[in-house]
């Protein structure tokens, strides 16, 4: 198989976004690859203005995140992804991105949106947090200007989605909030044309943005990386109550989420904190979203630690069916069947999936084929 069957087969990026792994056809038809950065105080063709951002006396104030950077002249955000230029705030992560995929929805991890299909993936480097374990630093933890970047604006993205019949564009790798203005007016072509968009996120993100977001984005699953506000600022750099909020606010709005809590040994798999965690969700009425439990693996600034036990992640899910939670599932542990959908009804294991695959679908127009029971999620 070439490289070019390779990435059609929609196995490419099965892999971290950080392993580099670059669109040779994307190359083949043309698209260039772009490095280095723009003149001295100048911008380049991969800026646009901010959506979000106030003019104050101390500089520019971006809104897009909780971050709430003030920018002087020639000042970069925390996200490394924003610049002041000339008393606007202008995003440098427009229509260059450093990862370009295509990956099986179950990859994101999406297993209630649109089974087996396939996601055009894009990242641009930059987030917006500082996570101590992130898979994905080489990008996330850099500026659009230190990477290897492709020309693909908005309308290049949808064309490139379809050509690849790929039934969704996924924001994702690094953190979509740091690019919002390139996944807004992607999303808003790929709405137009009928493409689904998903939204892979840290949830880091203010409300009018969000709220402004969503009239585009079909489905969204959350990093909600711990429950307890000094752990998230000391292992993330950031603040729980925003990515709460984050949650509420795409219930409000309709769009499909589901959530993914990283356990972490030492950090974030603390029983009583899980099950706090897991009462908040079911009190908000988040309880038919789907919740990964995903293990850890030594990473990045993490690598002194062990891998999640097992056992932790089986209490956790335990600990989460009995607060409530409807499907609950164990992500990164190869050989379990703690990925299988179970209904919450009749029991039966009505999806079966081993990595990235689904092996068998028992859902009939929406219902478990058993005893007719509605199965939440978007299923055709």
């Amino acid at each position: 198989m070439n490289k070019r069957d390779f990435i059609k087969a929609g196995i490419a990026g099965l892999g971290c976004a950080a392993c580099a792994f670059y669109r040779t056809d994307l190359l083949a038809a043309g698209f260039e690859m772009l490095s280095g950065q723009p003149p001295a105080g100048d911008l380049w063709k991969w800026s646009h203005e901010a959506y979000h951002y106030t003019v104050t006396p101390q500089g520019v104030r971006c809104t897009n995140c909780p971050n709430g950077c003030t920018l002087k002249r020639n000042d970069t955000s925390r996200c490394r992804s924003r610049i002041n230029y000339k008393d606007k705030l202008y995003s440098i992560a427009y229509g260059n991105p450093c990862a370009v995929h295509i990956d099986p929805i179950e990859k994101k991890p999406f297993f209630h949106f649109l089974p087996s299909t396939r996601a055009y993936s894009i990242a641009t480097a930059g987030c917006n947090l500082a996570c101590l374990n992130c898979q994905n630093w080489e990008i996330s933890q850099k500026s659009p200007r230190e990477t290897t970047n492709f020309d693909l604006m908005p309308e290049s993205v949808v064309e490139e989605c379809r050509n690849n019949k790929c039934e969704s564009i996924a924001y994702t790798y690094s953190e979509p909030t740091t690019f919002y203005e390139y996944v807004h007016d992607t999303a808003k072509l790929a709405r137009s044309a009928g493409i689904k968009n998903v939204y892979k996120s840290n949830g880091y993100i203010n409300e009018k943005p969000l709220r402004q977001l969503c009239k585009f984005l079909d489905a969204a699953n959350i990093d909600l990386k711990g429950f307890n506000d000094s752990t998230y600022l000391r292992l993330n750099s950031a603040h729980l109550a925003p990515v709460l909020r984050t949650l509420q606010v795409l219930r409000e709005e309709g769009v499909w989420l589901e959530i993914t809590n990283l356990v972490i040994p030492s950090w974030t798999d603390d029983v009583s904190t899980i099950r706090q965690m897991c009462n908040w969700l079911v009190t908000n009425k988040l309880d038919n979203c789907p919740l990964h439990f995903s293990r850890f693996s030594p990473l990045y600034k993490l690598t002194q630690l062990p891998e999640t036990p097992l056992s932790v992640l089986e209490k956790a899910r335990e600990i989460a069916l009995t607060a409530g939670m409807k499907y609950v599932y164990v992500g990164n542990v190869p050989g379990t069947q703690l990925e299988n959908t179970c209904c919450p009804k009749c029991k039966k294991v009505i999806v079966e999936r081993k990595g990235f695959r689904v092996t068998e679908n028992r859902i009939k127009n929406g219902k478990c084929s058993y005893c007719g029971n509605s199965i939440a999620g978007v299923w055709t």
